[in-house]
């Protein structure tokens, strides 16, 4: 698998200050590893983004690129949203792309590049019926939406565990998108 490229999107969620971790199982499946965040967990990472380049060997994404310059990203095999948030949820759902972030996934899962999500956020936040839809929608349009027992379980309020955030089961998914399994 060692020239497939994964695009890892991360969102401003509690896995985001481990992203490095999924970066690492990522490259150990041997993907090339594309690491996109948003704009918010951009902001986690700014004092030690420079960690996270020496990491994938790439630069690390979070803005939209300027008119003129050179698009840095090669084609994604698979994109993998991880840890997408509820509000990166909702607006993704809802066709609000507005983040580099956002845009990538909504526009890849409509020019046949496998997309998958794996959901960080709590029971109340999930509890919301714009999530369901959105989830609905998303899942409509061709995304393979990691949640329940076989991707993340939502966690009560004020009692997740960013740390142990279950990347092995999202990027299993995400081989088994490019590699089917006969």
């Amino acid at each position: 698998m060692s020239e497939q490229v994964l695009y890892l999107i991360a969102c401003a969620a509690g896995p985001a200050e481990f992203v490095d971790e999924g970066v690492r199982q990522a490259q150990a499946r041997g993907w090339d590893v594309r690491l996109i965040l948003n704009p918010s967990a951009a902001r986690w990472w700014e004092p030690r983004l420079a960690e996270l380049e020496a990491l994938t060997g790439h630069w690390v994404r979070s803005q939209h690129r300027l008119p003129g310059e050179r698009d840095a990203l090669p084609k994604a095999s698979a994109m993998l949203v991880a840890a997408l948030s509820c509000t990166s949820l909702n607006k993704w759902g809802a066709g609000i792309a507005d983040t580099v972030a956002l845009g990538l996934v909504s526009e890849g899962v409509h020019l046949g590049v496998p997309v998958a999500a794996m959901p960080y956020f709590n029971r109340a936040q999930g509890a919301r019926p714009a999530g369901a839809r959105n989830v609905a929608d998303l899942r409509a349009q061709g995304v393979v939406f990691l949640d329940g027992p076989d991707g993340y379980e939502s966690h009560p309020p004020k009692q997740g565990a960013p740390a142990s955030f279950p990347w092995h089961r999202a990027l299993d998914v995400v081989g088994d998108l490019v590699s089917p399994t006969p």
